[in-house]
């Protein structure tokens, strides 16, 4: 699948992405690390990925703002890292890409609440 980073993604789930053997650009590498939340969206909209972040004020964007792309959150500290990957594996393997690109998919420790984009 094809996945957009956003900036406060741990390095550790990146890597998990990658040897998983997605395809992962980071908003760094469009020169957006600093970049406002609804210019992420588009970027990963015009780029067909989906966006991975651990930012909430991405549901606002999507739901409220009709700002609609696949956003994955994820609900993730350190203490987390492993259940949090392991239900995200189970987020993948579930739904296709094009499922994905079209729902807010809110992932944590205990499991996850997919919402399909009014879109």
């Amino acid at each position: 699948m094809k996945f957009l980073l956003d900036q406060d993604v741990y390095a550790k789930t990146a890597s998990f992405l990658t040897e998983a053997g997605h395809d992962l650009v980071k908003v760094s590498d469009f020169g957006l690390a600093r970049a406002s939340d609804e210019t992420v969206l588009t970027t990963a909209r015009n780029q067909e990925r989906i966006l991975i972040t651990r930012d909430r004020d991405y549901g606002n964007l999507v739901f409220v703002r009709s700002l609609g792309t696949g956003v994955i959150y994820l609900r993730i500290l350190p203490k987390t890292l492993t259940a949090v990957h392991a239900e995200l594996n189970r987020v993948i393997a579930r739904y296709s890409e094009a499922d994905l690109a079209k729902a807010f998919v809110v992932v944590s420790k205990d499991g996850h609440r997919f919402r399909r984009l009014s879109v």
